[in-house]
């Protein structure tokens, strides 16, 4: 096998069932040179604990996955969704610190979906809006930033209000670019047709966050968040989305992020080997 490209990253939701030791080490031995974390492995083995072994792997880390989830009203479990959303600022500004050269401290919000029996769509949204207005000076004072990704519309009623990249930046223009900008995950906005525009529009103000790939195969799993593929699988344009990004100066690392039921099953090792291979194919030739 040829060397991974550089710039691959590996979201550990691709290895899932892989414990962070693993995640580590079949990522580093595979010759990748950067991984996503996910707090609940993380926080498995602690956040100090887990900081060591990132710092031993001598891998980048890239995101940490995943905060939001505040759609509630006011109330104990809005607040406690903010302390949690908190904790995660923490985690991403220590495991940053714990990776080698290049690390970048960015934490995905996922904003949640509408609360249980509410129609408002556009208060949930709003209440997002003020989450990452409550979370922002935080952030800042930790030095991470907060990236909001939009998801797929089939998620809006019960995972992501926030469904379109320019959603995302309708909401991040409220503060500072180094503080609050998007997660582009090609999974998730393959389809609109705003969306090289509104990727221009993220890279004029800055906040293009992290760009993740995978791919889009239907018929679509039973449960629609498994229907996740290896690049190049289905019908997704890598070309078009990767140059696009790259025209912004993009100049970070790149996560493949899968969710799959068969992927998982796979031994981990593998799958990294897979998905190299795959982003060699589909994404690199569309790299400067």
């Amino acid at each position: 096998m040829t060397a991974p490209d550089p710039r691959l990253s590996i979201n550990q939701a691709t290895i899932k069932h892989a414990d962070l030791a693993t995640a580590l080490h079949v990522t580093a031995e595979s010759g990748v040179q950067a991984i996503g974390l996910w707090r609940e492995p993380v926080n498995e083995v602690g956040l100090d604990e887990a900081a060591r072994m990132l710092a031993d792997s001598g891998l980048r880390f890239t995101t940490h996955c995943r905060g939001g989830f505040f759609t509630l009203p006011v109330g104990p479990e809005r607040e406690a969704a903010l302390d949690d959303n908190r904790r995660a600022i923490e985690e991403t500004a220590t495991l940053a610190a714990a990776g080698a050269e290049g690390s970048t401290a960015v934490l995905v919000l996922v904003a949640g979906g509408l609360p249980p029996g509410s129609r408002d769509l556009i208060g949930a949204r709003e209440r997002v809006r003020d989450a990452v207005g409550a979370l922002a000076p935080e952030a800042e004072a930790a030095g991470v930033t907060l990236a909001i990704e939009p998801l797929h519309p089939m998620y809006a009623s019960d995972r992501a209000v926030v469904s379109t990249l320019g959603q995302a930046l309708d909401i991040a223009a409220d503060f500072d670019p180094e503080v609050v900008g998007a997660a582009v995950d090609t999974f998730h906005v393959w389809w609109d047709p705003q969306v090289l525009d509104q990727i221009a529009r993220a890279g004029r103000e800055g906040r293009i966050a992290t760009y993740q790939v995978c791919d889009w195969k239907t018929p679509l799993a039973a449960d629609v968040l498994l229907s996740r593929h290896y690049t190049g699988e289905g019908v997704i344009d890598f070309g078009s989305l990767t140059r696009a990004v790259v025209a912004t100066g993009y100049d970070r690392d790149i996560e493949v992020e899968i969710f799959n039921a068969d992927v998982w099953a796979d031994a981990p090792d593998r799958v990294v080997r897979r998905t190299a291979e795959s982003f060699a194919s589909a994404v690199s030739p569309h790299l400067p």
